[in-house]
């Protein structure tokens, strides 16, 4: 199970400091860039971050994608090329940060999760959260991986064949459309959880398992992980609709608005999920302390109707010598016939009363 909550580096440390302990990965980072302009466009991977720097002096739109961030080195040149605040490059190698949206004097920073629905043979449906860090200059955008793969292919796509508008607009198109194609791929995984609801439901209303309440519990477990993604989310979209800052132009924020109703209603689902999983647990407790009740309520027929023959089993079951029932020839039989009419009468008493 995932830590609530996670320190950011080691305690004491000076606010700005380059400490990647809490950061994870190993071997080389990839840095790949992408440039172009309405008549232009050149995708190459490259080894340093001065050749970045040369590449975005070549005019254009850049955008520089980082995947991996465990090397300090690497984000600490990136951001002495492009003179990137020391607390935002912090953030940055420190992969638990909560999403949000800073604003700085000639970039804005803004960083939330990929998220990534994976199935977990003890735990069910489990949630595994990426951060990725989205810096916006005046004509570059860098974004920032904790490993290699991401949900980026589409934009890549759109620019490399020249699809939709993204290649006349500027660095602020690009920062929306990073962000719709991380925010689309949250209904992605909220429709897998979605629909392992449904199958919880039936298994709900399935008499024969008879535990599934460990499999509900996991389910509200990935969607308590995806609304602590989704909301802030939510929140920082509306956060750069209200801000003024002149790195996002006007023409820039209907798209914005259009992916802020987008995490509304994610928020929103995740809501209606999280409150159909607390109904399916309150179900499926209330049927097993239904099915409880009708065992107890068979066990304390039985025993309410075998209580009086014990009685009467127990009375002549005494060792005394003065028992004149014991001398009958046709005692045995009737202490029966008593026994089986008591018996009878109860089970009528039980039907009668609509009990059996």
């Amino acid at each position: 199970m995932q830590r609530l909550f996670e320190r950011y580096g080691r305690v004491g440390t000076a606010p700005g400091s380059l400490d990647v302990s809490t950061s994870e990965g190993t071997g080389p980072v990839r840095l790949t860039v992408i440039r172009y302009g309405p008549d232009e466009f050149e995708e190459v991977e490259v080894d340093s971050a001065a050749a970045c720097r040369e590449l975005a002096r070549a005019g254009g739109v850049t955008w520089i994608n980082v995947e991996g961030v465990h090397r300090a080195d690497v984000v600490e040149a990136l951001g002495a090329d492009f003179g990137l605040h020391p607390l935002m490059l912090e953030d940055v190698l420190h992969t638990s940060q909560r999403p949000k949206v800073d604003e700085f004097e000639d970039h804005l920073y803004v960083v939330l999760h990929m998220l990534m629905v994976t199935e977990d043979k003890e735990d069910g449906y489990a949630v595994d959260s990426e951060q990725v860090s989205l810096i916006l200059t005046a004509n570059v955008v860098l974004t920032f991986q904790e490993r290699r793969g991401d949900v980026f292919d589409p934009i890549r796509d759109r620019i490399r064949h020249a699809r939709g508008r993204v290649r006349k607009a500027g660095a602020d198109y690009l920062l929306y459309a990073l962000l719709d194609v991380v925010v689309d791929n949250y209904f992605v995984a909220l429709e897998r959880i979605g629909d392992r609801v449904e199958e919880l439901d039936e298994l709900v209303d399935d008499d024969s398992v008879s535990e599934p309440l460990r499999d509900i519990h996991a389910v509200r477990r990935a969607l308590l992980q995806v609304r602590r993604t989704v909301v802030p989310v939510r929140d920082l979209i509306h956060t750069l609709l209200r801000g003024d800052s002149p790195l996002i132009k006007k023409t820039t924020l209907p798209f914005l608005r259009d992916v802020a109703d987008h995490a509304v209603r994610m928020a929103e689902s995740t809501e209606t999920l999280r409150e159909l999983t607390l109904s399916l647990a309150d179900l499926h407790m209330s049927r097993m302390s239904h099915h409880m009740n009708q065992v107890m309520k068979v066990l304390t027929i039985i025993a309410t109707i075998f209580i009086p023959m014990t009685f009467v089993a127990g009375v002549y079951g005494m060792n005394f010598a003065n028992m004149p029932e014991l001398h009958w020839r046709y005692g045995y039989w009737a202490v029966w016939g008593v026994m089986v009419a008591i018996g009878g009468t109860l089970v009528w008493f039980f039907k009668r009363r609509d009990w059996l």
